[in-house]
């Protein structure tokens, strides 16, 4: 198969801000991730690299954590809570590192590879902890295939109605993940079944302002997604060969 050949062939090594930003745009944020502490990159046997036309066909990258998080101290039994600001940040620093981005060249996805980048590099960020947050979770759990638990915050009642509907009329949750596939589902429903979503969506709308008068199509649908996969997911993977740091 073309897929298991290709994939037998490319490596993860060290790599560089330039890998990044060679795959920045192909992130659903393409914002600059912040100051990283290691980049790796799955790369292509020279060869193959030179057919494929790439060099660099995902990347991840690891930044300091951000010193609030609540779900952190559901997940950790409150271990960085209780203390004074400086302790706290400087244990936070000792023992975590967080994934920011992890991104595959869209010719490479449906492969596992970020599965793949994930539970590869985490054991050598040299941490007991590394940790994830992402508001894609809903619709695309790799970081859990890679051995990261996962906490979920609330979803408000309103999400999950619209959730139930878009299911009922055959469009489910990894179908969110792209708008003009879920447009495009969504203009091929029969008359009732689109005048039911119809009224689930504006009734979902309606607590957002002029977004309300929003007429349907791919605009509107790309609106309605943000909203529904927008709730963040904290992920948490603990390094078994490594003990916490307290000192």
């Amino acid at each position: 198969m073309w897929r298991c050949s290709v994939t037998k062939k490319l490596q993860i090594v060290r790599g560089c801000l330039e890998d990044y930003k060679k795959l920045a745009r192909y992130h659903y944020r393409d914002s600059h991730p912040g100051m990283f502490t290691k980049i790796f990159a799955i790369r292509p046997a020279k060869a193959l690299g030179a057919r494929l036309g790439t060099k660099t066909i995902g990347v991840i990258v690891y930044t300091l954590p951000t010193a609030g998080v609540e779900l952190r101290n559901i997940a950790t039994d409150n271990l960085f809570a209780g203390l004074d600001r400086s302790t706290q940040l400087a244990l936070i620093d000792k023992n975590i590192r967080r994934i920011s981005r992890v991104i595959i060249e869209p010719r490479f996805r449906a492969l596992g590879l970020a599965t793949r980048l994930v539970r590869e590099t985490m054991p050598e960020m040299g941490v007991p902890i590394i940790e994830g947050i992402t508001v894609m979770g809903l619709v695309n759990p790799f970081l859990e295939k890679a051995g990261m638990k996962a906490y979920r915050g609330t979803m408000p009642v309103r999400c999950l109605q619209v959730l139930e509907a878009l299911s009922l009329v055959g469009i489910e949750k990894e179908d969110l993940i792209d708008a003009e596939k879920v447009q495009g589902k969504l203009d091929e429903l029969e008359c009732s079944r689109g005048e039911f979503i119809e009224v689930e969506i504006k009734g979902f709308l309606s607590s957002y302002g002029k977004r309300r008068y929003m007429e349907p199509g791919l605009e509107r649908t790309r609106f309605l997604l943000s909203k529904l996969t927008s709730r963040p997911v904290y992920y948490i993977w603990f390094n078994p060969k490594l003990q916490l740091l307290t000192t």
